[in-house]
């Protein structure tokens, strides 16, 4: 794969008009290379304005930088120029998935499933995400089941440093479940989950540099109250809280249960 990346960036170099920038770029993408392959991608598409795909790989590189605003921009951009394309149709669809928007998920996971009518994935995800919807449309609030309780039965009533809510989200950091408040009260879930995300990132390039392979687990001690990052699937952060007064391997545990009830929850509304 070096060997390869190697001689494409040769061949890139001597003819910056060659279209071997696609298969460097997604190579580099493989390779976790997300910075250097966005950059190949991006001043390929900018050669070529009117090629699908190189849109199509700056967005699925956007997209796996957690950059979704910049993907969802580039995936616009392909099906205006190819209104059939299954795989902006895709990227669209999981984008809209994670920012709550079901109806917009359904739709592009139609036409995906139109051009593509033997993928049973999508029809399995249509079906999934038309079920959810229709539950939400009953209530308001969730069934029980479909949530992630945010605050244990054992911790309520107690004071919210010795209690252990846990935050759901995103790694563009948008909050997809649960809640975290300051000690005054105040809500401070999307601000804790912006800055979280950004956090996942450094830790993610850090242990890529350090040939670390995946991180698992973040641990932040802050004054009276600790904290275990965790990430139940490749797109998603959960953040467990407790008091000071708990044990690191307690802590650990406490978070190994809401990465499993996480997880459930993710594979019940997918």
């Amino acid at each position: 794969m070096t060997d390869d990346i190697a001689s494409m960036t040769l061949k890139l170099a001597q003819d910056p008009a060659s279209l071997v920038f696609l298969p460097l770029a997604e190579s580099l993408r493989k390779r976790g290379q997300l910075d250097a392959a966005l950059t190949v991608a991006a001043r390929g598409a900018a050669r070529y304005p009117e090629l699908a795909d190189a849109h199509d790989l700056v967005a699925r590189i956007q997209s796996d930088r957690g950059a979704g605003d910049d993907a969802f921009d580039a995936w616009t951009s392909v099906l205006r120029l190819v209104p059939d394309h299954l795989g902006a149709h895709k990227g669209l669809a999981f984008l809209s998935y994670r920012t709550g928007d079901l109806g917009r998920s359904v739709k592009h996971l139609t036409r995906a499933l139109e051009l593509a009518p033997t993928d049973t994935s999508l029809a399995g995800a249509i079906e999934r995400l038309r079920t959810l919807m229709a539950t939400r449309a009953e209530s308001v609030n969730p069934p029980e089941a479909d949530r992630i309780p945010v605050t244990p039965e054992a911790d309520r009533g107690r004071p919210a440093t010795e209690q252990t809510p846990t935050l759901l989200f995103d790694q563009q950091g948008r909050v997809m479940q649960g809640t975290l408040a300051r000690a005054d009260g105040v809500d401070a879930s999307d601000a804790v989950a912006a800055a979280l995300a950004g956090v996942s990132r450094e830790a993610e390039r850090a242990t890529r540099l350090l040939d670390l392979g995946e991180w698992r687990a973040i641990a932040i001690e802050s004054g009276a109250v600790n904290y275990e990052l965790r990430t139940p699937t490749p797109e998603t952060l959960l953040l467990v809280m407790r008091g000071r007064e708990v044990p690191a391997g307690r802590l650990a545990r406490i978070a190994d249960r809401a990465v499993e009830r996480a997880r459930q929850w993710l594979e019940d509304i997918v």
